[in-house]
């Protein structure tokens, strides 16, 4: 791969009892671009994310922002590499309790800053970014689904960070708004010079967004490329999730399930 990198893992395992999630991922994730990280529920997308940001520690395997190898750096160093890296939750993740405004300058004033109208600038910024300069005195509670994104990305960058990470940011929204978040993606990619890596289930929105593109199956790269890569592939579990059919072997698991369930054989552990 070409070009400086922001992030990469390498070989990167991570099991949870006895369920192996991750299982010997490498990726690279190149600096400006927006890489999407698609695959079914379990899969291991959202574990990933929270490697990249530090809130989980690999079993095994490494990963690096630029230059730095993180996964096994101490809390406290470890913080200064967070301050590079935004993160938008799927549930968007406000403060109910304090105002549009507030819960912006949040990260701010946790990092330190403590001049109030530099402060004040900032937000000011981000939500012009988001095109909701005119909701900063209002509470979350007062804002729609769609809005409260919006706000949640504006907090994400307000730090300036060179990498934001995308949990499923146009879950529970409508097509209207879910292309809003798309556009706002992409603005901030190209405004900011962000490196973006968005993990979810849309496939419109993956491909409307995404330089590169990943898909997950069972912990491990399936494939990794352009969407056009994707939409030419003749991998068939690529071609079956690209258009939402279910494998012969799911089939017959769930009529395995159903019919357990109807002769009383499906035991309570």
């Amino acid at each position: 791969m070409s070009g400086p990198l922001d992030m990469r893992v390498v070989n990167l395992h991570k099991r949870f009892v006895r369920n192996a999630v991750l299982r010997g991922i490498s990726l690279e994730f190149p600096k400006g671009q927006i890489t999407v990280v698609m695959g079914p529920s379990g899969c291991g997308k959202s574990v990933l994310l929270k490697h990249l940001v530090g809130l989980l520690r690999p079993d095994r395997g490494e990963v690096w922002c630029g230059s730095t190898r993180i996964d096994n750096l101490p809390e406290r160093e470890l913080g200064i590499v967070r301050r590079q890296i935004g993160f938008l939750f799927q549930q968007s993740a406000l403060f109910d309790s304090l105002t549009v405004r507030e819960n912006i300058a949040f990260p701010l004033r946790e990092h330190g800053m403590k001049l109030q109208r530099l402060i004040d600038d900032k937000v000011m910024h981000v939500l012009a970014l988001v095109g909701l300069a005119d909701t900063a005195d209002q509470m979350p509670s007062e804002l729609s689904g769609g809005q409260r994104k919006r706000i949640a990305l504006a907090r994400a960058v307000v730090l300036e960070p060179r990498i934001v990470l995308y949990d499923e940011p146009t879950t529970g929204l409508d097509p209207i708004r879910a292309e809003i978040i798309n556009q706002l993606i992409l603005k901030l990619s190209d405004a900011l010079g962000i490196t973006s890596i968005v993990v979810t289930h849309d496939l419109v929105s993956a491909f409307r967004i995404a330089d590169r593109m990943v898909l997950l199956h069972e912990g491990k790269v399936v494939l990794e490329g352009t969407p056009a890569e994707f939409r030419e592939t003749t991998n068939p579990l690529v071609g079956r999730f690209l258009r939402g059919e279910v494998s012969a072997e799911e089939l017959a698991q769930i009529h395995k399930s159903s019919d357990d369930h109807r002769t009383g054989t499906t035991r309570t552990p």
